[in-house]
């Protein structure tokens, strides 16, 4: 990522100031998760799209930042809906500030999103973010609906995983493409591109909940089970496992007993559950360096493509 390090500095003083709020808890809040680390892929993936394609003006630090913004906000409100007590290694928002001012200050960044993204005075990225923004919130609304449901199939995992983490990748790698006024073709391409690393991305993060450290993840291991979330590896483990392991990893997830953390995390190794989850990464992976492919040659492409590769040697 040293090929967009000062790009990732305006974007991150594009977000001191748009945190500014005569409210002082707004801003506490929002400074104290933003602050907390984290990755920053869907910014740094705007920024590399628009590289890529050759666009250099300044409203990309604005909606790289908008996108930071919508995605702090699904975290903060993630916590809440999830009883979470750490995320990156410190206690979340609600953990320190208690649930209501972790919800009322996900609103605020959510709305202040929104007034940053009419200064790209763009019709078109305005309905990119609000459709994706609307979509984040019904796959929240799907994986609580399917909450301790073992029944829940890949298929339905999928298009939940889609909708809640994929979607926000999709917008941040188009609205790099629509900044740089890319041809149509080129524009799906961006998107196809950051649905699949979006979706690799979250696979791997289901895998890393039974394969992880909890001091390198900076999360609890089976918190995923605890909120009876049936991810990728719980489901292979379910069509590979015998009758008994099966039974065992439906009580689990229906229950949320975490004294059977154990057990199931011995039966998704032993079935090879993991491989499975893994494969499946490897395939969307595979997915969207087809996509960069279809991008201009140059260094922002080839971090494009090595972003797809090592996404999938991920262990934090």
């Amino acid at each position: 990522m040293a090929l967009i390090a000062q790009d990732m500095r305006e974007v991150d003083q594009v977000i001191a100031q748009r945190l500014d709020s005569g409210v002082p808890l707004v801003g506490q809040v929002s400074r104290y998760i933003i602050s907390a680390g984290g990755k920053r892929l869907r910014p740094a993936l705007l920024l590399l799209m628009c590289g890529a394609l050759g666009f250099k003006g300044i409203q990309r630090f604005n909606l790289a930042a908008v996108v930071e913004f919508i995605h702090t906000a699904t975290l903060l409100h993630d916590d809440v809906v999830d009883d979470s007590s750490m995320r990156r290694g410190n206690a979340t928002a609600n953990e320190t500030f208690g649930n209501p001012a972790s919800v009322l200050v996900g609103d605020f960044l959510y709305s202040r999103a929104f007034q940053m993204m009419v200064d790209a005075q763009s019709m078109r990225i305005m309905e990119v973010l609000a459709d994706a923004t609307n979509i984040i919130a019904e796959g929240e609304v799907m994986q609580l609906m399917n909450m301790h449901n073992a029944a829940l199939d890949e298929a339905g995992y999928l298009q939940v995983i889609r909708s809640k983490t994929a979607k926000l990748f999709e917008a941040s790698a188009r609205v790099g493409a629509i900044l740089a006024s890319a041809s149509p073709q080129m524009e799906s391409a961006c998107a196809d591109y950051g649905q699949a690393l979006g979706t690799a991305f979250q696979v791997i993060d289901d895998v890393l909940d039974y394969t992880g450290d909890t001091a390198v993840m900076g999360k609890n291991l089976g918190d995923d089970l605890r909120e009876g979330k049936t991810t990728l590896p719980l489901i292979a483990a379910m069509q590979r496992g015998s009758t008994s392991e099966r039974e065992l990893i439906q009580t689990a997830i229906e229950t949320g007993r975490l004294d059977l953390i154990d057990q199931v995390v011995a039966i998704v190794s032993a079935t090879g559950a993991l491989t499975v989850a893994r494969a499946a990464a490897a395939s969307e992976a595979r997915r969207a360096i087809a996509a960069a492919q279809q991008l201009p040659d140059n260094e922002y492409t080839e971090c494009l493509l090595q972003l797809a590769t090592q996404l999938l040697e991920r262990q934090s």
